[in-house]
């Protein structure tokens, strides 16, 4: 058996701004860096980091790899977020300017791709490391909708959303099967932003 963390990337430039990133690719804030550098101390060890290849996961994933002396770091576009359409770069107010109600409702307009869509990838990718990285543990910088997507198809409904270094345990069981496991925050109260968005 195979145990995953995945856990949310640290604060971006418009995590910040409260703007929808999807595929979009701000960086990490100075405050984004520092909440890493504190998810490696809480984290422990790992037999390997895995991240998303955009860039507010892979320097999250590289500093807590750096610090935690694992490497190299497995990046692939796989566990990417989930593609925003054109919510990419809006924050709520004008996307609920623009979609009356579809945000409370948890509709996407036909651009957005679904939580299905973003699981289904993530399946893919982790199942192969799941096969280098037999009975080990993993962690996986990846994005809030790709978590949620995964909350998702393993238990039948959205239980929670996730803040920057929040994350979930999964497990990967000898008959190929993910079993979700505990939701885990690796931060503190004074380096949570707050942010619970896509």
């Amino acid at each position: 058996m195979t145990r995953f963390l995945l856990i949310r990337h640290g604060q971006s430039e418009w995590n910040e701004l409260g703007k929808w990133q999807g595929h979009a690719d701000p960086p990490l804030t100075d405050f984004g860096r520092s909440q890493a550098v504190a998810a490696a101390a809480a984290l422990g060890m790992v037999d390997a980091v895995v991240t998303s290849d955009l860039e507010r996961a892979t320097e999250t994933a590289q500093i807590i790899a750096d610090l935690i002396g694992v490497g190299p770091v497995i990046t692939t576009q796989l566990l990417r977020e989930r593609d925003a359409g054109e919510w990419e770069g809006m924050t709520r107010a004008q996307i609920e300017a623009a979609f009356p109600g579809w945000l409370a409702d948890r509709r996407w307009p036909e651009s957005f791709e679904s939580s299905e869509s973003a699981a289904h990838r993530a399946f893919a990718v982790l199942g192969k490391v799941a096969e280098e990285f037999p009975n080990g543990e993993v962690l996986v910088v990846t994005h809030g909708g790709v978590i949620v997507g995964i909350e998702e198809q393993l238990t039948g409904t959205l239980q929670r959303l996730f803040g920057n270094l929040g994350g979930v345990w999964i497990q990967f069981l000898p008959d190929g099967q993910f079993v979700m496991g505990d939701a885990v925050e690796l931060l503190d109260e004074s380096l949570r932003t707050g942010s619970r968005q896509l």
